[in-house]
């Protein structure tokens, strides 16, 4: 199954006392299509390096945690919406951000519990201790950016219950500074945490760093993409998970097709699915536009006025 069914009770509490329909969920672009983080479930300690034309990227796992998983970056997508939504309603946003567990696993549309709980602090330490070097962003490739996906973590625990009553966690400057630039952050469907393959979570957000409103969509061989994972699978092993994930053709928003160009080399295609002709059966309606640019006291923010829908 390329998508599990949402959570009972599937809602957004306290996340600026809002629901899925009133915020939009927002992804640092320089993270969506470049091999950031593992797309395996199993623990991944051999390191990614990743270099096409001058733009490269060098990510190292802990021998203890393990890689950062794009699971785990459901964790930052939701920090980038915090950040975003602050200065929507033109408060003051910071690297640290305190919020309840309870919360945050409602937003990214988990289960909530103890052994979620469990699972969200491993993700919060394999996100504090995966290194990342890069260029991307380094004026003329010459600058170098090293950090981690999390400066820090902190949890506060009630002694007599033992229950967690509140957490933090510190973003590093390479991907804060990436949300609060212009054109930073893109909209992503919130169907997106839904989905349960780590290929199908990575195309999802190519298409929409790549295909975004275009009517004919945008195009990649497979050999591109494969470069682009950081799989550790061989190429035959990935192009089938990509075929099969084009056979579900579950992505949100965007509809994904195979073909053959004149080398015979296989081409996928992601196209915006409102884009498709009205007869074609994976055709869907535009959505209906959610609140994106008005602050608290609605008027509309000028710092994200170009925010890409």
């Amino acid at each position: 199954m390329a998508k599990r069914p949402p959570p009972p009770s599937d809602s957004q509490p306290d996340l600026f006392a809002a629901s899925f329909a009133d915020i939009p969920i927002r992804d640092q672009r320089d993270t969506m299509e470049r091999p950031f983080f593992s797309l395996a479930k199993k623990p991944r300690h051999a390191p990614i390096e990743y270099q096409v034309g001058d733009v490269w990227v060098e990510v190292s796992a802990n021998p203890k945690f393990g890689m950062a998983t794009i699971w785990d970056a459901d964790i930052l997508i939701w920090a980038s919406t915090q950040v975003t939504e602050a200065l929507d309603r033109e408060l003051k946003p910071s690297r640290t951000i305190h919020f309840h567990p309870y919360n945050l696993l409602k937003a990214i549309r988990r289960e909530t519990g103890g052994e979620h709980y469990r699972r969200l602090r491993a993700a919060l330490d394999r996100l504090t201790h995966t290194a990342v070097r890069t260029n991307i962003r380094g004026h003329g490739k010459k600058k170098i950016a090293s950090f981690h996906w999390l400066e820090s973590w902190t949890e506060v625990i009630d002694e007599a219950t033992g229950e967690t009553t509140g957490m933090t966690m510190t973003l590093p400057d390479w991907l804060y500074d990436g949300v609060l630039m212009r054109g930073g952050v893109l909209t992503i469907h919130e169907d997106y945490f839904l989905l349960t393959g780590g290929i199908e979570r990575w195309l999802y957000r190519v298409a929409r760093k790549h295909a975004g409103q275009q009517e004919l969509g945008w195009s990649f061989t497979m050999r591109q993409l494969f470069e682009k994972s950081g799989s550790t699978a061989r190429f035959s092993d990935f192009a089938i998970d990509v075929r099969k994930a084009v056979e579900g053709n579950a992505l949100p928003e965007y509809s994904m097709a195979i073909h053959k160009n004149d080398e015979g080399e296989e081409v996928v295609n992601f196209v915006r699915r409102s884009q498709l002709p009205v007869e074609d059966p994976n055709f869907e309606s535009p959505r209906y536009s959610r609140r994106r640019l008005a602050g608290a006291s609605g008027r509309k923010s000028k710092r994200f006025s170009n925010i890409e829908p």
